[in-house]
């Protein structure tokens, strides 16, 4: 009985082992990226290590039999394509959702809540400075309005981001009075459901007319995750903030989608 030799695809060992080192180095970078990068980057080591993963599982078919390999690649592609496509429609949401949607006559606005941002050790970031030019812009209309800020301190943040945007807000003609810190929250999820507890417990007066104010990129989830925990009538409005700094506009399109899957799944 003739029985046909096991035989592993050929010239493997050469595109499969480059395949395979690639995918190791990836994923050295990417646990370097998150034990050294600040804490505001470590997010994105998730990029290389799941192209690193991917690397070496495709560079591992390269030592299966020719059959073998061949379905696993195709099952590994497959699951890439399917990963774009769903890469691909959080991100049509995050970019839906990235507007202003403010409610007028009785369901206007009484409150604002603006949401943290990195804060530098010199001040406000990019893109919480954008937030709060916004904010100042809108209160300009309505100088009447009680303000949250919303946000903790970071491991690498000089202050919490609450303070920061109290110091800006104070620094550009608005009355502290009329601002109230939220100042233990981590993440959009806390923010929401510290700010609550402002209103529950009477710091803030009881009010569903809501305007949460973001840059675009992020108010998808906040309506998400606000739709979540409130309880009640309410009314949320959005403000759009725009994101100018480039670098960090494409980076947190590219983060959001996934903060978005992980919201909908965890954050409850």
């Amino acid at each position: 009985m003739n029985t046909k030799p096991y035989r592993p695809y050929q010239g493997s060992g050469h595109w499969g082992g480059a395949v395979l080192l690639m995918g190791v180095l990836l994923l050295a970078a990417a646990l370097l990226m998150f034990l050294l990068a600040p804490f505001s980057l470590q997010k994105f080591a998730a990029f290389p290590a799941a192209a690193g993963l991917f690397a070496v599982l495709y560079g591992l078919t390269a030592r299966c039999s020719l059959s073998t390999g061949r379905l696993l690649r195709r099952v590994l592609l497959l699951l890439l394509a399917l990963a774009v496509i769903g890469f691909s429609a959080l991100e049509a949401v995050v970019m839906a959702g990235a507007r202003s949607e403010i409610a007028q006559g009785e369901g206007a606005p009484e409150v604002m809540v603006i949401f943290g941002c990195q804060v530098k050790p010199e001040g406000p970031s990019e893109l919480l400075r954008d937030r709060l030019d916004t904010a100042l812009a809108y209160l300009e209309d309505h100088p009447d309005m009680t303000v949250v800020v919303s946000g903790g301190q970071g491991p690498d943040e000089p202050m919490s981001e609450a303070q920061c945007m109290y110091d800006y807000l104070t620094a550009h003609g608005v009355d502290g009075g009329r601002i109230v810190l939220e100042d233990r929250s981590s993440s959009t999820w806390e923010n929401i459901r510290y700010t609550l507890e402002l209103f529950q417990n009477g710091t803030v007066e009881p009010t569903g007319k809501i305007l949460a104010v973001s840059n675009g990129f992020h108010l998808s989830r906040i309506r998400l995750l606000w739709s979540r925990e409130w309880e009640g009538t309410y009314t949320l409005s959005t403000l759009a903030a725009p994101s100018s700094h480039l670098p960090s506009r494409l980076s947190m399109y590219l983060r959001e989608p996934l903060a978005l899957a992980k919201s909908w799944l965890l954050d409850r």
